[in-house]
């Protein structure tokens, strides 16, 4: 089994040139970002071809017609991965079915795997949503990132245990941050108080690697920045440095998963 750790640009300061070496030269495997401006486009191959950086793509598709549009542009930067926050919340069940049926069938044609995030706001919010269109559609995959779950139930999702095994099962790619039942980002995943959704988290990460059809799967360490990390009242100040953070949960994880039983 192998594991590959990217590193999101969520966050990051610097120029391009700046953030694509600091990133290499933490030992990640690639990239995860949305969609380069097209101003950048030529930089951004250029620049994942001199670090040797893979790439999975970020789309964000409220309908067909932007999944489409989405995949079409992100086939240009040959990623390894599309991750896409896909279709909304709102919609009615029978409106995702097609949407993720059709999702499907362009993910097909365009020869690149596809992990649709079990995001808040879009069609795979809750465990039971997500499990009804797993199975409903036997080949669509997850971008399992379970700490929206756990924000949106408000538990540490003891109740879902049939959906998350179903959920584990398709997962392609893992967002690795640690959620808590008031939120979806813990202010520090090193912080002993949160050492029990900590060690949840990294067992349902466990069950997803051992599960991966291929023995491989990647992770992204995607903590957010101020704004969805939490700052000091008054002076807006970050309570941890971002990069340390991603750091430390990615090393953490390889750590714990590569870990013999």
């Amino acid at each position: 089994m192998q594991l590959k750790k990217f590193k999101a640009l969520w966050g990051m300061d610097g120029t391009l040139q700046e953030q694509f070496s600091k990133i290499a030269d933490a030992g990640y495997r690639g990239v995860e970002a949305p969609l380069p401006a097209s101003v950048d486009a030529a930089l951004f191959k250029e620049l994942l071809e001199k670090h040797r950086l893979e790439y999975i793509a970020q789309i964000f598709a409220d309908d067909i017609h932007a999944f489409e549009n989405g995949m079409i542009q992100a086939a240009e930067f040959k990623p390894v991965l599309v991750n896409s926050q896909s279709a909304k919340d709102h919609m009615p069940f029978s409106e995702q079915l097609v949407f993720f049926d059709a999702a499907l069938k362009l993910e097909k044609e365009a020869g690149i795997p596809v992990g649709h995030e079990t995001h808040r706001g879009r069609a795979m919010f809750t465990p039971w949503n997500t499990a009804h269109l797993l199975r409903e559609l036997e080949e669509l995959k997850i971008t399992a990132d379970f700490s929206h779950w756990v924000c949106v139930c408000e538990s540490l999702l003891q109740s879902q245990s049939a959906h998350l095994d179903l959920a584990i099962s398709r997962t392609v790619h893992i967002h690795t941050r640690v959620g808590y039942i008031q939120g979806p980002q813990v202010p520090d995943p090193r912080a002993p108080e949160y050492k029990t959704e900590l060690d949840l988290h990294i067992s349902w990460w466990k069950a997803m690697l051992q599960q991966a059809k291929d023995g491989n799967l990647t992770f992204t360490p995607e903590y957010g920045p101020p704004g969805y990390m939490h700052t000091m009242p008054f002076t807006g100040e970050p309570i941890a440095d971002l990069w340390d953070v991603c750091l430390w949960m990615g090393n953490y994880v390889e750590e714990q998963l590569q870990r013999p039983e």
